[in-house]
């Protein structure tokens, strides 16, 4: 990845949609599953740092950058594209998932994907007291986007589901960043349904493979508490704190823990 443009591959899904991936690195086969508003550019710089011990699969889930769709949604489709996304990494991979994309990660694991290790970066669950500190609104979302609603989408997810202010989501409107976000609106009723409010699902204790949840000092506590309730539910589970920001860790500390966890 250094100093070049990854080339851009395609596999099908079972329902024949296009997914758009990158492949980089050479060793054990490790793939990224990106959260809500992103694509596979958000995983590009961590992809980066894995690829001197790993084979790294960055892909656009579906609906998103250079990858197909096909309605209606199902979490069972997302689960096939990553089903197809280990086949064509060589048949069994580690997967690495952040926030919905976790989540989606642990869904697909506990349904029995050929994963060999499995690392989640705060999925979004709500536990203990805070049990509802942020709405499900999906169905909100839903009517959104069938108005072509796409600024009304972005801004209720971000103010349900991320927590901004009025304020600060009137500023984002703005700058240029905003047009992406709009562009891709339509899949947070993707993310929306995979996240189911944050509750914890029960399939977790269904997970076999080696599993490690991360958090961020600089995250709030739900989101800590949530990540670590998620190692708690699966089997061997295991929880780290590294240091880092909101909802993010940079990947010269992340890239580390993760290679040692996968690697041994």
């Amino acid at each position: 990845m250094s100093g070049t443009t990854p080339v851009v591959e395609q596999v099908r899904s079972a329902d024949g949609t296009p997914i758009a991936f990158e492949r980089s690195g050479a060793g054990p086969a490790v793939i990224l599953v990106g959260g809500a508003f992103s694509d596979r550019h958000a995983t590009r710089d961590l992809g980066a740092a894995l690829a001197a011990d790993f084979t790294v699969l960055g892909y656009d889930r579906r609906g998103r950058g250079h990858s197909g769709d096909t309605a209606p949604y199902e979490i069972g489709r997302e689960i096939d594209d990553l089903a197809a996304l280990i086949a064509t990494a060589g048949g069994s991979a580690a997967v690495y998932g952040i926030s919905s994309g976790a989540i989606l990660a642990a869904l697909a694991t506990a349904q029995g994907l050929p994963v060999t290790g499995l690392v989640l970066f705060e999925p979004p669950f709500q536990v203990g007291s805070h049990v509802g500190i942020r709405k499900d609104i999906t169905a909100q979302l839903i009517e959104l986007i069938a108005a072509d609603d796409r600024d009304g989408a972005v801004a209720a997810f971000l103010s349900a589901s991320v927590g901004l202010p009025a304020e600060a989501i009137a500023g984002m409107k703005t700058q240029p960043m905003w047009g992406g976000l709009t562009a891709i609106a339509h899949t947070l009723v993707y993310d929306s349904i995979v996240t189911a409010g944050g509750r914890l699902p029960d399939r977790l204790a269904a997970i076999t493979a080696p599993t490690l949840a991360v958090d961020s000092t600089g995250s709030p506590q739900w989101l800590r508490d949530g990540s670590r309730a998620a190692a708690e539910a699966i089997p061997g589970g295991r929880a780290i704190s590294l240091d880092g920001g909101y909802h993010d860790v940079p990947p010269a500390t992340l890239a580390p823990a993760l290679r040692e966890f996968l690697l041994g």
